[in-house]
């Protein structure tokens, strides 16, 4: 008999949230350690950017896709430390964030959320990146 494919929350044990965004799309996993030392999945999210958020730079969609994992996370992280992991860089300063407007503003809507940022590969980050480059259908609307 092989693992499930996804383990229910344990509110006792820490969780990982690592996130990414690709050109058309966001993805976030929500992991906790399991007792044979492995991260397993509790939660899997993914999002089609919309035409406006397309034109967006790399790091205002790399931000993004952290605002948008850590609303939809809110019921499993919101008063318990966690660790994010993002393959971008730049956003390691995001807990002190100045200048431009929207990035200054998601700084402040997280800080509600009690979180430390760690920088990964992006070879160590394959399943927030599949997620975010999901083949998405086009939008008919």
């Amino acid at each position: 008999m092989s693992d499930p494919v996804l383990r229910a929350p344990d509110f006792d044990t820490p969780f990982l949230v690592t996130t990414d965004a690709s050109e058309h799309g966001v993805g976030a996993v929500l992991m906790q350690e399991g007792p044979d030392q492995k991260f397993h999945p509790v939660v899997f999210l993914s999002k089609k950017l919309s035409e406006r958020e397309n034109n967006w730079s790399v790091t205002e969609k790399e931000c993004y896709a952290i605002v948008y994992a850590l609303e939809k996370l809110c019921p499993y992280v919101w008063g318990r430390r966690f660790h994010l992991q993002t393959n971008h860089a730049a956003l390691q300063w995001l807990h002190t964030a100045t200048g431009n407007n929207k990035l200054l503003w998601w700084s402040l809507a997280l800080q509600d959320f009690d979180f430390d940022i760690q920088h990964i590969s992006g070879a160590s980050n394959k399943v927030a990146d599949a997620l975010s480059r999901e083949s998405f259908p086009e939008s008919t609307g």
